[in-house]
């Protein structure tokens, strides 16, 4: 898979909050992404606080039936400190480290965090949609930005997060009386079809199955890494 080489990477925060209200122009919020949508790719990563390791996982699963097609996970340092709203640069090198060794190119990107329903409206969902050119979903499991009501308990049900007047995304059931997730736009799709494709990824839980599947084999793999250390 193609990145597009946009920005060096920042070792400050201030130089980090740059390069977002820079590239923040680039994102597409026209919805060029295909209704049917056959691959998703699911991203996650797993830390180790203690040695400072992060396993970044990028999986491919079939949208019908939910079985993976390819999976990839790249272990490095954290080479960003801890700031709010600037996850993405401690999280996308690694990540863009795993999609670069995919073969194939997936119909859509989830991502665990935020697009739009981020401070600057360029969240880790925006970051990684303008640099590889896909369309791209955030699905967080907590909110960040923005203002809502609760949704109405039923699977489906949705309420729109706005901040400023303006809506950044939508605060989504996706299983009857159970807590909701925040979805938001990070590249080229609408927040409509964003709420759709999210739903059919999440027949039997709360997270997408992309999330679930990235989730598990992030930290399968950060497991083996730090067993494999321990044993050196």
């Amino acid at each position: 898979m193609e990145i597009a080489e946009l920005h060096d990477w920042p070792t400050t925060e201030s130089a980090a909050v740059d390069i977002q209200l820079r590239l923040r122009s680039l994102v597409d919020l026209d919805d060029s992404c295909p209704e049917v949508v056959e691959t998703v790719t699911g991203l996650d990563v797993a830390y180790d606080k203690t040695t400072n390791r992060i396993a970044a996982t990028a999986v491919t699963i079939d949208s019908e039936n939910f079985a993976t097609i390819e999976e990839r996970t790249v272990i490095s340092e954290v080479s960003f400190p801890y700031a709010p709203g600037l996850f993405a640069f401690r999280e996308l090198p690694p990540l863009l480290d795993a999609l670069r060794s995919m073969a194939r190119v997936p119909d859509l990107l989830v991502c665990d965090g935020q697009g739009l329903a981020h401070p600057r409206r360029f969240g880790l969902a925006c970051h990684i949609g303008v640099l590889t050119g896909l369309p791209s979903i955030g699905v967080g499991k907590t909110g960040f930005a923005g203002k809502y009501l609760e949704p109405a308990a039923p699977r489906g049900s949705v309420s729109p997060l706005t901040e400023n007047g303006e809506t950044v995304g939508t605060v989504l059931r996706t299983q009857t009386d159970v807590n909701p997730v925040f979805v938001s736009v990070g590249h080229r799709i609408g927040l409509a079809h964003a709420n759709r494709q999210v739903l059919a990824l999440c027949p039997s839980f709360r997270l997408p199955e992309s999330t679930r599947q990235a989730d598990h084999a992030a930290r399968q793999a950060l497991k083996r890494s730090l067993s494999t250390n321990a044993g050196t």
